[in-house]
């Protein structure tokens, strides 16, 4: 070995050391390389989670606009222009001359005009419940029977109309004369309630609200039946609710016109609830030998695809032009010729306190016969079809 020199051993252990420290250093590189790798991939992970949450986001706050506007559209009033209204109307015309069986539905916007609020439109009671605002209950004894309404029974009078069914309560088809076996109140009568437990049942039709002491799953009356003796009940088939009662709902007869119909008319209805009964739109038959489906109403509709013909304008207009176009006279409303007055039950002593609305009378001058001697209340009637119980039932909150 030379002097101030390493031994080859020596050399050779060296270099083992330098390569096992230089291998030591690659490895240590290589782990910061894995983790710097391992960070960059989960960095660009996350990017990409949050670059797909935001287009999420997007894409459900394109997809809630879309559904405003959507819902917007559909809440609006369309109305035809005259001249377009005018052709719509003598195609129905022809529809109605031609039909060997026509089935009329109507709703709500069949009884704006007499100052009964409907329920879909700009002011209607669900538009107004779901801006939160409040809905007074109504006193509906001024209400009459409508142009549309007496359109309706002289063209079933002329046999161009063979069957009415309403969802409405009002009771203004009853009164228009139109008969009790050519139409289907489906939601029930304002001024009729009955004894279910007579065999069949019995019923009693009133000139005031009956259901001013009912609500929602609430229907007793407080009056007797004069026959069994009975709790009276209402006939009102609130939201929520189904109906079962034979008249004045008459679904036998409903399902029965709907099919054989071979023309719908369906007037001043929004069609969102009377979609929901398949019966009524023959979904049984195949497309092809379903009724033609005539639809009046200033709103969208779930049916208007469906629709041989949507006339967009009030139901008053509409069939004016159409009675006209029919060559028919349109009958005015009489009190005097009401025919609820002769259909009526009056109560018996005793019951002349068991209600505080207000008396149909053939004279608006006069007093009803029902409101003589009965006490009024000055507070509003907060029951009944028209007041809370026509709000949409609300899911009650588990208690936890």
């Amino acid at each position: 070995m030379a002097a101030g020199g390493l031994s080859r051993s020596e050399r050779k252990a060296a270099e083992r050391v330098r390569r096992l420290r230089e291998e030591q250093q690659r490895e240590r590189l290589r782990q910061v390389s894995r983790i710097l790798r391992k960070a960059a991939a989960e960095r660009s992970a996350e990017e990409g989670r949050l670059l797909a949450e935001s287009e999420d986001l997007v894409t459900e706050l394109q997809g809630r606009s879309r559904r405003r506007e959507g819902l917007k559209r559909r809440q609006e009033e369309v109305c035809d222009d005259p001249e377009e209204l005018r052709r719509k109307v003598r195609e129905l015309a022809d529809a109605v001359r031609n039909a060997k069986h026509l089935v009329v539905y109507t709703g709500a916007g069949i009884s704006t005009a007499a100052s009964i609020p409907d329920y879909r439109g700009p002011n209607g009671v669900w538009t107004l419940l779901q801006k939160g605002r409040s809905v007074s209950a109504a006193d509906l004894s001024e209400a009459e029977p409508t142009l549309t309404h007496m359109s309706i029974a002289r063209l079933h009078e002329q046999k161009l109309v063979q069957h009415v069914v309403s969802q409405n309560c009002d009771g203004l088809h009853l009164r228009s004369g139109l008969p009790r076996a050519a139409m289907s109140e489906l939601h029930g009568n304002m001024y009729i309630e009955v004894c279910t437990a007579c065999v069949p049942n019995r019923e009693y039709v009133r000139v005031f609200d009956v259901t001013e002491r009912t609500a929602l799953h609430r229907h007793q009356t407080g009056r007797a039946c004069h026959t069994c003796g009975a709790q009276l009940r209402d006939t009102i088939v609130h939201f929520g609710e189904r109906g079962t009662l034979g008249q004045p709902l008459n679904w036998e007869a409903a399902t029965q016109a709907a099919s054989r119909a071979d023309t719908i008319l369906c007037l001043g209805s929004s069609l969102k609830v009377l979609k929901k009964y398949p019966r009524l739109w023959c979904m049984a038959k195949p497309p092809s030998r379903r009724p033609k489906l005539y639809i009046v109403n200033l709103q969208w509709t779930p049916k208007d695809d469906w629709a041989a013909l949507k006339l967009h304008g009030k139901c008053d207009d509409v069939m004016r032009l159409l009675m006209d176009e029919l060559g028919l006279e349109i009958p005015p409303y009489s009190r005097w010729q009401d025919p609820i007055f002769s259909l009526a039950t009056p109560l018996r002593a005793g019951e002349e306190g068991s209600h505080s609305r207000k008396s149909l009378c053939r004279s608006r001058e006069e007093p009803g016969p029902e409101d003589r001697g009965a006490p009024r209340s000055s507070a509003p009637a907060l029951g009944g079809w028209f007041g809370r119980g026509c709000t949409k039932r609300t899911k009650r909150k588990k208690v936890t």
